[in-house]
């Protein structure tokens, strides 16, 4: 056979060449800590990985709408204990008026206690009004005072929310209403404060405890618990709602977690084989180095000079 100074070259370059392929594609297994950075890399499995990152951008996005359901609920959850707190502080002072027998700074009170109630209702979630439906860049209550409250011939006509009820979508067949509207949540108490101020307009509510003032406030005594009672159901309603919410989006990370790690079985390198074929060709290189170096001695022209 004939063996030729130029096959040999060839030869110890190509396998110069080879050493130099397989370490780069171990440095980049042990640097990326993956198989390959893209879907050709992974060859046969790619179809695969394309379904579990599909699925996994699915959950994503469902977890993302999820926590900002999530988020809306408790801080409707933390209005709603205000609008609470107002109907309760209400039927406390008149309480405590028919009580003592005089209504001195009954009205003051009553201020404040609506606009407890009134802070609750035109509270805010991310810049947007909570209880205003679909218009929540509007203020759903527009009275800021008992006065301007009484100044309306029917205390519905203080809200202006529409009757659009935030939705949520929890997953691909999962619709929840998570809203309340301001005028379902406060309509009954603020037509209990609208009786009260326009009394009070009329024959003013202060000094001793008259007969009729008292059988008058009595009567909102009873009525003031309705309401109380009723907001407190929507808060628990709200509860219920972020609960459920709560349980959804635990299945869904865990679902999520069960899909990181399928791709992760399929995606990540094994870092001990990466490490080992990254000295193995190092190793390769050099020895191809040192054979292409004591080529050059053996040249044919070497022995004829």
């Amino acid at each position: 056979m004939r063996v030729s100074t130029f096959g040999n070259y060839q030869s110890a370059l190509l396998d110069l060449m080879g050493s130099q392929l397989r370490s780069q594609e171990a440095q980049q297994r042990v640097s990326t800590q993956k198989n390959a950075t893209d879907l050709v890399g992974f060859g046969r499995s790619s179809e695969s990985l394309t379904a579990l990152k599909s699925a996994q951008s699915r959950i994503g996005g469902f977890i993302d709408a999820g926590k900002a359901a999530a988020a809306r609920l408790s801080s409707q959850n933390l209005a709603l204990g205000r609008v609470a707190d107002g109907a309760a502080g209400a039927r406390e002072a008149i309480a405590g008026a028919l009580a003592s027998g005089r209504l001195d700074g009954l009205m003051l009170e009553l201020q404040g206690q609506f606009q407890i109630s009134l802070d609750g209702l035109n509270a805010k979630h991310q810049g947007r009004y909570l209880f205003a439906g679909g218009a929540s860049a509007e203020a759903p209550v527009t009275p800021r005072t008992l006065a301007e409250l009484s100044a309306l011939v029917d205390p519905d006509d203080g809200f202006v929310n529409d009757a659009l009820v935030q939705v949520s979508r929890l997953d691909e067949g999962t619709t929840l209403e998570t809203g309340f509207l301001a005028d379902d949540l406060g309509a009954d108490l603020f037509r209990i404060f609208h009786e009260i101020q326009r009394r009070h307009e009329t024959t003013p509510i202060t000094g001793p405890l008259d007969d009729a003032t008292r059988d008058f406030l009595t009567a909102r005594l009873a009525r003031l618990d309705d309401a109380r009672e009723a907001i407190t159901d929507r808060a628990a309603r709200n509860g219920s709602i972020q609960n459920r919410v709560d349980d959804v989006l635990k299945a869904q990370e865990d679902q999520r977690d069960a899909l990181e790690a399928l791709v992760s079985e399929r995606t990540d390198a094994d870092l001990a084989k990466a490490l080992t074929d990254l000295e193995l060709s190092q190793v390769a290189m050099q020895a191809s180095a040192q054979v292409i170096n004591q080529l050059r001695q053996v040249s044919l022209l070497n022995l004829l000079r």
